[in-house]
């Protein structure tokens, strides 16, 4: 089980186990607002709540100029596992411009494909084989990329990732 962080502005901070939330609890270095009663913490002479999303009882910031680094599972994530060629679903990643071509590892030159249309293309480009992209690759933006590990969001985290974005 994991825990939502979120500092006193109630931004998404990170994403901790649910035994470190509780000890910020328990220090009062952070409040619960958000638990999950079906599954409590025993010890062995009291029963907790164990956290779901915790808010820290001071400001912390974020810096915003936090990037977003490239990953293989981000770039199909944000392409939502769908081939930018045909639409397919998706395995593979892809360089729009190969790399053996001058293209670099960069979320505007990286795109989700499928397989067959990953080896078809091999080493040319889409203007070369009279492909088009369906999506257009770019950075992705929003809280849920920055805060780590929010790709599996939890049902319970949804309304404090929304009053993020």
């Amino acid at each position: 089980m994991r825990t939502l962080v979120l500092n006193a502005g109630y931004e998404p901070l990170a994403i901790v186990s649910f035994k470190r939330a509780l000890v910020l609890v328990m220090n009062q270095k952070a409040n619960i607002i958000a638990s999950d009663e079906n599954s409590p913490v025993w010890s062995a002479a009291d029963v907790f709540d164990r956290p779901a999303v915790i808010v820290l009882t001071r400001y912390v910031r974020i810096p915003h100029h936090r990037r977003v680094p490239v990953t293989r599972r981000g770039v199909l994530r944000r392409d939502a596992y769908r081939c930018a060629y045909c639409g397919r679903p998706a395995a593979t990643v892809d360089h729009v411009q190969p790399r053996s071509r001058g293209g670099i590892d960069s979320w505007e030159n990286l795109v989700a494909a499928c397989v067959k249309c990953n080896n078809v293309k091999s080493n040319r480009t889409p203007q070369e084989m009279g492909w088009e992209l369906r999506v257009r690759p770019g950075t992705p933006r929003g809280s849920a990329w920055t805060v780590r590990g929010s790709d599996r969001a939890e049902p319970s985290w949804e309304p404090y990732l929304e009053m993020a974005a």
